[in-house]
């Protein structure tokens, strides 16, 4: 028995041999054709909010109804665009991001910051593409592919020579139905693309004031990991030190008139040192855990996840890296498993990592219920630990689970 998969309307685009004639190959046009019906389909409400922006523009300043308009204009242009950014992008497979300025602030006064945005005016130009040429160039496959239908039941119908006539028509326009539709679908998702998407300067920019404000961020982090260290010196191992300076001075003094109480105090102070040197290891861990220096990233995780409460399982296969992307990562895994002991109610977890030569990935996941929030302290500071690599977080924790927090550090080994 013969088995048919589902068509994917928005599997990426694939060219492939044009003279090939394959059942896949007529499936993989037609829906093309579909997907070219919709883009033609949208020319309607592009061409409405296309005028409707036009009057917010010019009745705006007058008479303030512009301002007004503009809350149900600007909006549903964003979700137009959103449609055919997730549409274009699936097409081309990768990710059309729209890079909008922020509108937070009094309702109205965001029409002014929408003004402003870059990204809004790239909509408002793709509103007139979509309703002129875009609107011709995704009717074409439409009407090469049901002209011929639509001439054949007027053959059907009609008498004399405009039956034959019409019928030797219908091969020309099925044949450039074949050719002409991947491209011109293609076309028109890389036109969407060059409109809808960031910029490569945009992109630039954003990234580079990205990593400018974590820098800062790590700055002061690393003032306050300063002043925490010399905070747990003083309250611990200075004062500890401190201590046995004084038992071993008092020793000295009664190690002749009283050897008993001597001893006593020399057995205090030979244990007040041993704390000492554990407050100091501690102090080290919390720099650079000296298991991460001997055994790399992939030991110091397998180390970490021992003393769990949740059976924790690792699979990281990477090389030695840097010194500081192997302590940013370690650093974020124990943060993010720390998270999942204290919020998941896990039955298990799990830590996978590889290395691709360019980029250090790593997924922490557990069985929990969910619902994890990146903007919560926990993964800000993940975040912000990472944005120092220029690196990456992303959650994906639906109600219920699971719980997935991928690592993405870009990074040479060492």
């Amino acid at each position: 028995m013969t088995h048919f998969e589902p068509m994917d309307v928005l599997a990426p685009i694939r060219l492939g041999r044009p003279h090939t004639v394959t059942t896949e190959a007529v499936v993989d046009r037609l829906r093309l054709t579909l997907v070219s019906a919709g883009y033609a389909a949208s020319f309607l409400p592009s061409l409405a909010l296309a005028i409707l922006t036009v009057l917010c523009l010019a009745l705006g300043p007058a008479l303030g109804i512009g301002v007004l308009l503009a809350q149900l204009v600007f909006p549903a242009t964003a979700a137009l665009t959103a449609v055919h950014r997730r549409t274009s992008g699936k097409l081309l497979d990768e990710e059309i991001v729209a890079g909008y300025a922020s509108d937070r602030g009094a309702v109205l006064v965001r029409p002014l910051r929408w003004m402003r945005d870059p990204a809004r005016w790239r909509n408002f130009g793709f509103l007139w593409f979509s309703a002129s040429g875009g609107f011709a160039m995704s009717l074409v496959p439409v009407t090469l592919l049901t002209l011929p239908l639509t001439w054949f039941i007027l053959a059907v119908t009609a008498s004399g020579w405009i039956w034959l006539i019409l019928l030797l028509l219908s091969g020309p326009a099925w044949i450039a139905w074949w050719f002409v539709t991947p491209p011109l679908v293609q076309a028109r998702a890389r036109a969407e693309r060059a409109m809808l998407g960031n910029s490569r300067v945009a992109e630039l920019e954003e990234r580079v004031e990205r990593v400018r404000e974590s820098r800062a961020e790590t700055l002061d982090h690393s003032a306050a990991e300063v002043r925490r260290i010399e905070r747990d010196l003083h309250d611990g191992a200075q004062a500890r030190i401190a201590s046995v300076g004084m038992s071993v001075g008092l020793a000295e003094k009664l190690v002749h008139t009283d050897p008993a109480a001597a001893a006593a105090l020399l057995r205090e102070a030979r244990e007040t040192t041993i704390d000492a040197l554990e407050d100091l290891r501690g102090v080290v861990r919390g720099i650079h855990p000296p298991v991460l220096a001997d055994k790399g990233l992939a030991g110091a995780i397998e180390a970490l996840t021992l003393a769990l409460p949740v059976p924790t399982s690792v699979a990281v296969e990477v090389p030695r890296l840097p010194a500081p992307v192997e302590s940013a990562a370690y650093f974020a895994v124990a943060e993010c498993l720390a998270n999942t002991v204290k919020h998941a109610r896990a039955g298990r977890a799990w830590v996978t990592g590889r290395y691709d030569g360019d980029r250090l990935r790593i997924t922490v996941g557990d069985d929990g219920r969910g619902g994890a929030d990146a903007a919560g302290s926990g993964l800000t500071g993940v975040a912000r630990r990472l944005d120092a690599f220029d690196g990456d977080l992303r959650v994906l924790s639906p109600a219920g689970g699971p719980t997935l927090i991928e690592l993405e550090v870009p990074c040479r080994t060492s």
